[in-house]
């Protein structure tokens, strides 16, 4: 009996550890990015010509794909408006560029998700083709690029999030300045121009999350503290005396362990744990097996009372994660309160993040986020 309640007791363990864990299988890849902001053209330029330190009218336009949810590619397209300003000469030219980056999520590289899963960060480079066209000059000075740049995420939904750019575009061989005029043997990086654009990024594909936004993880969990546990029971079980072999003098004055000190050890030892999904305070479904065991043991044990202490994973500020755990074990407490036990039994405890878990190991975060139980 005792040792069909620790295999039972173990295999709930594994359950909860399982449905805590993502299915990170499929991610979406393809993204169109857009963007719309401010440039600043800062060389060549003829004199008695410039634009505003920030000038209007940039455009992007890019389709983005993620090999894996660190590294891809973006095709985009560029387009900036550069006009005179203040006590410059007149002049009006447009800047086209398409352009091949190799894309790095350093969000993912850098460990983001191990404090937030709303910002992110992308890192861009490449090179492309480029145009200048102007009213002085008939036909487009063509050009190469090399274009790098880092771009901030806020993530919206798992189909948007909002972005801001910020990136440096290099022009080879720039035969005339951003106003129009020639500029003879200027064949190396003299072009330079500086975008900020703010804009989103739009996520295609059937799966629920894109690979900016996924978390993927080799780490397996260590249960090895959970079977030293299950081996220290067993080894204890093993002391007690058959029912048959026990005196009544020595039960009364020397009583052994039963099922029911079991019960209470296994709880108190934190066998029986209640999960829940990242920032949610609704127990997951796979924790109703461990509400029912304490629940059981409650109404068998009447004069019996209950700490119900409730954790957060290390995401987050410090006062948010207290108010979030003793939210999670109020809820656990008044699931209680509905199947009959008395709130003066029932003891919230909000321990606020569990700082004894890793917190860059995705799945050791999930088991962080439980209520747990001690029986008084």
């Amino acid at each position: 009996m005792k040792k069909v309640v620790i295999t039972l007791a173990f295999a709930l363990a594994l359950t909860g550890v399982h449905a805590q864990t993502e299915n990170n299988n499929g991610y979406n890849k393809w993204s169109i990015d857009l963007g719309a902001g401010i440039n600043k053209p800062q060389r060549p330029f003829n004199d008695g010509y410039s634009t505003n330190t920030l000038s209007p009218w940039t455009g992007d336009l890019g389709v983005r794909y993620m090999f894996n949810n660190k590294f891809g590619l973006k095709a985009d397209f560029g387009y900036n408006s550069l006009t005179a300003k203040g006590s410059s000469i007149d002049f009006d030219s447009k800047y086209y560029r398409v352009d091949l980056q190799a894309v790095a999520n350093l969000g993912r590289i850098m460990n983001f998700e191990t404090w937030t899963n709303t910002f992110g960060l992308l890192g861009h480079a490449g090179f492309g083709y480029a145009q200048l066209r102007s009213d002085s000059f008939k036909g487009a000075d063509e050009m190469g690029n090399f274009i790098a740049g880092v771009t901030g995420q806020i993530r919206l939904s798992n189909r948007v999030a909002l972005t801001g750019d910020f990136s440096t575009i290099l022009n080879a061989s720039q035969d005339r300045t951003f106003d129009g005029a020639y500029v003879a043997g200027n064949r190396g990086f003299s072009g330079l121009l500086f975008n900020g654009t703010v804009g989103l990024n739009v996520y295609l594909g059937k799966n629920t999350k894109h690979a900016d936004w996924t978390v993927t993880s080799n780490d397996i969990i260590d249960t090895s503290a959970l079977e030293n546990k299950i081996a220290d029971l067993e080894a204890q079980i093993k002391k007690i005396p058959a029912q048959k072999e026990v005196v009544i003098e020595k039960q009364v004055n020397n009583p052994q362990p039963t099922d029911n000190d079991l019960i209470k050890r296994m709880i108190n030892d934190k066998y029986y744990s209640v999960y829940f999904d990242f920032n949610k305070t609704t127990p997951i479904e796979n924790s109703t097996a461990a509400i029912d065991v304490v629940l059981n043991y409650l109404r068998k044990n009447p004069s019996a009372s209950l700490d119900l202490v409730g954790y957060a994973d290390q995401v987050g500020k410090a006062e948010y994660n207290e108010k979030l755990s003793n939210t999670r074990a109020t809820n656990v407490k008044t699931i209680f309160e509905k199947a009959g036990i008395a709130s003066s039994r029932l003891n919230v405890i909000a321990n606020g993040a569990d700082t004894s878990i890793q917190k860059d190991s995705d799945e050791a975060r999930r088991l962080a986020r439980r209520v747990t139980f001690i029986v008084k």
